[in-house]
């Protein structure tokens, strides 16, 4: 969602054993560049419901939300401010069928090797980072934050 120039977003990590899902994304704003599942809050909608829907429309996993590693405030690289709010998840259903077109390639890769990447490779290397740093230490937050 976009409103005044604010930009809604829920990203997820999702996490199978000791590995978590990254996705590389062919969006005109974020071609070849690697990030975790996400998309904008449409008007109206929950935000642990537009994290789970997003998960869905771009991987096919269905997953369930388990904690939080924070509200992630930055200015684009498309000059959009936008407030990421970031979840932790595991696969409850469905199946890899990543999103056609929008999304190119997927791995399961361990949180340390995450650090490894160069920004050019990174959509929002400077969030991105954070987030991975996070992930990495384990500085992550009870979903109940987050009212449904």
């Amino acid at each position: 969602m976009t409103q005044n120039g604010i930009v809604l977003v829920a990203s997820v990590s999702i996490f199978k054993d000791d590995e978590v899902l990254i996705i590389k994304e062919n969006k005109p704003t974020a071609i070849d560049k690697w990030n975790f599942p996400s998309g904008r809050i449409e008007n109206g909608e929950d935000i642990l419901y537009t994290a789970c829907r997003e998960v869905k429309e771009e991987t096919g996993f269905d997953v369930k939300l388990n904690s939080t590693t924070g509200v992630y405030n930055f200015i684009s690289s498309t000059n959009d401010q936008v407030i990421l709010f970031h979840f932790t998840g595991e696969v409850t259903g469905g199946s890899l069928n990543l999103e056609e077109d929008e999304i190119i390639d997927s791995k399961w890769i361990k949180v340390n090797d995450l650090m490894k990447f160069e920004d050019e490779e990174l959509r929002e290397p400077r969030v991105l980072k954070k987030i991975i740093k996070n992930l990495f230490k384990g500085n992550m937050h009870s979903i109940s934050l987050f009212n449904e």
